[in-house]
């Protein structure tokens, strides 16, 4: 379904400094508390993804938007630690690196996030200068439809043994136009709910309606996720859960990036999603991103 090969991966998104302040519980509205401990990380779906993705021995490159201040020379520092190449981002003077703002709280492992952009997205003019040769694989966030709908065919026309994947984290007007054009729909639960299904099963069938996606999956957070494969059957995986929760964030991007790992090593679309729960799961019983594969391994997870 997926072939085998080489080839590095290619994520178009957003980037964001995140500032994470863990908190005793989440507080109540004009509360004051003090935050147990505080980090700086790297943000942003895609940008997630892709040091997950570097982590499991990808080569990996990003584009998108970037602003000229100090966070963002941050940020371009933090991608070249991890091995992602950021070198065709467009860079747009004066502006401000996207800033979230995130209270985790201890007791549940819950994120609560506060987000702030100003800053334009990246364009199909822009992405028209990002050259295509040794891609294996484009990952796309489901942001700005029209144009990253222009990006997705370009790949398409040009360089068609790509394989595409799309997120679909939140639903987004206009976002009806992408559903037509990836190999992988990678679906977030707000983005079901916010269409008015209230199970993975029913939002898959629709889903598989309206797309010619190869595969299309659905993550349900503590429910697991559920997979549909064109002409196939909907098959569930249940969630593995750690001992206990401790970080919630990032841990969608996580499992994003091991479908994608797992299906360009060969893995068939249910193993590949089991794979994936698993290696979520895992990062949800700790604290960030890095290290975690590494981590992972130790642990005994079957990460090849």
């Amino acid at each position: 379904m997926f072939p085998t090969g080489g080839g590095a991966i290619l994520g178009v998104g957003i980037v964001t400094l995140d500032l994470v302040n863990q908190v005793e519980t989440y507080p109540v509205e004009d509360a004051e508390i003090r935050a147990l401990s505080q980090r700086r990380t790297r943000g942003g779906n895609v940008a997630n993804s892709l040091g997950v993705l570097s982590q499991l021995g990808h080569v990996c490159r990003w584009v998108g938007t970037l602003a000229d201040d100090d966070a963002s020379c941050w940020v371009r520092t933090d991608f070249a630690r991890q091995g992602i190449d950021t070198v065709h981002a467009v860079v747009h003077p004066g502006g401000a690196t996207p800033t979230s703002y995130i209270a985790l709280s201890r007791a549940t492992g819950s994120r609560t996030i506060v987000h702030h952009r100003d800053l334009p997205e990246l364009d199909a003019d822009a992405f028209a200068r990002v050259p295509l040769d040794g891609l294996g694989w484009v990952h796309f966030e489901g942001r700005n439809p029209a144009e990253t709908g222009r990006m997705i065919d370009r790949v398409r026309r040009l360089a068609p043994g790509i394989r595409v994947s799309l997120e679909l984290e939140k639903r987004r007007d206009g976002i009806e136009v992408l559903l037509d054009r990836p190999d992988l729909i990678l679906a977030g639960r707000t983005y079901a709910e916010a269409l008015g299904f209230a199970s993975p099963d029913a939002f898959l069938v629709d889903l598989m309606s309206r797309t010619r996606a190869r595969l299309c999956v659905a993550a349900w957070g503590a429910a697991g996720a559920t997979l549909a494969v064109r002409d196939g059957a909907i098959a569930h995986v249940p969630a593995v859960s750690p001992p206990r929760v401790l970080d919630t964030l990032a841990a969608g991007d996580t499992f994003n990036a091991g479908v994608i790992d797992a299906l360009m090593r060969g893995l068939e679309p249910c193993a590949a999603v089991e794979r994936a729960v698993r290696l979520a799961g895992f990062k949800c019983g700790r604290v960030g991103l890095d290290g975690l594969v590494e981590e992972a391994r130790r642990a005994g997870l079957v990460l090849a």
